[in-house]
């Protein structure tokens, strides 16, 4: 391993590796990439295209509350939390690296899953006829079938 970095060939290969991981941490600190690990709502607003879904939490009854996170994040452990996490954010990157979004933004069948999971888990006192009587029934409860503006009033 020592041989590849020796003579000018070797200079030159540290110098590449040099280049790259300089570029590409200053590009993750640049992008704000750190703010990601935390629970500030304004990190998902820096993405232009969640603007109305922003300005509908502002508006929504979970402002106060809750955070993006607390409803699109699986509350099960950190690492269920940081690799859903890491999927969204991959999937996000490549979309709009590749301008493939649509410009009204839909939950993909994952997400909405993660969501209504999260509904259960704070309202749980709330809902557990409901969703015990929903059991019974064989039926598919869905919070946001119902309400659907409640963290992202319109």
């Amino acid at each position: 391993m020592i041989g590849l970095f020796s003579g000018k060939m070797g200079l030159a290969l540290a110098a590449m590796i040099g280049i790259v991981l300089g570029v590409g941490a200053m590009t993750l600190h640049y992008s704000g990439f750190t703010k990601y690990f935390g629970n500030d709502p304004q990190t998902c607003n820096s993405c232009h295209a969640m603007n109305e879904q922003y300005n509908g939490y502002i508006k929504g009854s979970h402002a106060n509350v809750a955070t993006c996170n607390d409803c699109h994040a699986p509350h099960g452990s950190l690492v269920a939390k940081y690799i859903n996490k890491a999927e969204n954010g991959l999937m996000h990157s490549l979309k709009f690296t590749f301008g493939n979004y649509p410009e009204n933004i839909q939950i993909r069948p994952h997400n909405k899953e993660v969501t209504e999971q999260a509904c259960v888990y704070c309202h749980g006192n709330f809902v557990d006829q409901i969703a015990h009587n929903s059991v019974q029934a064989d039926e598919t409860l869905s919070c946001i079938r119902c309400h659907d503006g409640v963290g992202h009033k319109r």
